[in-house]
């Protein structure tokens, strides 16, 4: 159902002090166009860096060896490129590689569909020349001291070796000295939707790094885990660094690369924001389809008091989700963190592949539906219209296409003139106005 905000127009008396927006509801601020300018990182040569790396696991490796090679759902760059030279590496070594997907309940928690999330990158058993395994069936593998399961994949148990292959950088659910990365695939990602379901109910009782780390420290000791490649990227979303990890230093060595990768993370360069305007979500974009490291919100839910108080910068009062990506299949989950969202969304919205996500990760108000309008221009009306402004023409305005895409974005005059000394934004273009086609919708 489309809604819009002039459907609840309602007379309210004003109290002294207190602007009247319908008089001045049309009025938006200019816009400007602005890069931020991100320390370059050198490119890094895929193949000699993963051939350099794996050395550092001569003689672990027997001709005729079985090797499960454990491969997410996140939109890391040149995943199908790193993942084809890890099997290159392994082959050359006289070992027999297969693929299994490791992501918990994604993909609507089905083997065809976590096949589909992996052909989405590029990740085939045609294009890897190796066979894809991707049944959800586990094994019990010992319980941590608070009588939580860890479970891990039949397919991953039956090879002479497992191997992961996973982004580190902070994660979208807690903050403390591990991230996502190839800890958490161990224990999510290996222990398919039961696993996942598993660690995120005891993470609720008993804190998400507690129960990953002590249910990973079973999974390393009772399976054959060899190691993995820690991919590191940087602001521009591009691979930064490469590394192979042994699984005895895995616990380690994570937690000095997680420090790594936040130093290489893009932010936004905004103390406050009145409306933050995100083109698209997705979980090739982020675990909780918009990043909260960016955005400042919990995937547990956050306050939509608009006075900044004790709130750390960016403070964002309103945020406006316009679309999914192409990757994330119809999985909506991060919704919830947004104000308001359109009606295009909904319709690309899978509500079963929605849910199921949010029920495993015990996170059920990310997938809650906000505000739906019919269009961009009643969208960005009806959030102007609940924050306390004297004028449109004042609010603090941003546009992104996600959050992994920060470099470039269209931000409003007055956020314009909070930044503009920042030696780190280029002025591209602007001021312009807004250009709304004949549907109330963004032109581009």
């Amino acid at each position: 159902m489309s809604l819009s905000w002039y459907h609840f127009s309602i007379l309210i008396p004003l109290q002294p002090g207190v602007p009247s927006h319908p008089a001045t509801m049309n009025e938006l601020p200019n816009l400007h166009t602005v890069r931020q300018i991100f320390s370059n990182t050198p490119k890094v040569d895929i193949a000699q860096k993963i051939a350099s790396e794996f050395q550092k696991f001569d003689g672990r490796i027997r001709s005729g060896d079985t090797v499960a090679l454990g491969v997410g759902s996140r939109g890391i760059t040149n995943l199908a490129e790193i993942v084809r030279q890890t099997i290159g590496q392994i082959k050359s070594r006289g070992a027999i590689p297969f693929i299994i997907p490791a992501m918990g309940s994604h993909g609507g928690a089905t083997s065809l569909g976590q096949i589909a999330v992996l052909a989405e990158y590029g990740v085939t058993s045609e294009s890897m020349g190796v066979e894809i395994k991707a049944s959800l069936d586990v094994r019990e593998m010992g319980v941590n001291e608070h009588g939580v399961v860890a479970y891990c994949s039949l397919d991953a148990l039956a090879a002479d070796h497992i191997f992961l292959i996973n982004r580190v950088k902070p994660h979208t659910d807690f903050f403390g000295t591990l991230g996502s990365g190839l800890i958490k695939m161990s224990v999510i990602g290996l222990g398919k939707h039961r696993g996942a379901k598993a660690m995120h109910l005891g993470a609720m009782k008993y804190g998400y790094e507690t129960s990953i780390r002590t249910l990973a420290r079973i999974i390393l000791r009772e399976t054959p885990i060899l190691g993995g490649i820690a991919i590191l990227e940087d602001a521009r979303h591009n691979t930064a660094e490469i590394e192979a990890v042994r699984a005895e230093e895995m616990e380690t060595r994570e937690a000095q690369l997680l420090e790594r990768s936040k130093t290489l993370m893009p932010k936004l360069p905004f103390e406050e924001v009145d409306l933050l305007i995100i083109d698209r979500i997705g979980k090739n974009i982020s675990g909780a389809g918009m990043d909260p490291n960016i955005v400042n919100r919990s995937i547990h839910g956050y306050s939509s008091w608009p006075a900044r108080g004790e709130h750390t910068a960016p403070f964002i009062r309103r945020i406006y989700v316009r679309g999914l990506t192409e990757e994330t299949a119809g999985n909506a989950i991060g919704i919830g963190l947004a104000d308001a969202t359109s009606d295009r969304l909904i319709q690309e919205m899978d509500r079963k592949k929605t849910e199921i996500n949010a029920l495993t990760a015990s996170t059920v108000l990310s997938c809650k539906i906000p505000i739906v309008f019919a269009n961009d221009q009643s969208a960005i009306e009806g959030m102007l219209s609940t924050l306390p402004l004297a004028s449109n023409r004042e609010a603090k305005i941003a546009r992104i296409a996600d959050t992994l895409s920060l470099e470039h974005m269209d931000i409003s005059q007055s956020l314009w003139e909070s930044v503009c000394t920042l030696d780190y934004l280029e002025h591209l273009d602007g001021p312009k106005q807004w250009a709304f086609n004949e549907h109330g919708d963004f032109d581009t």
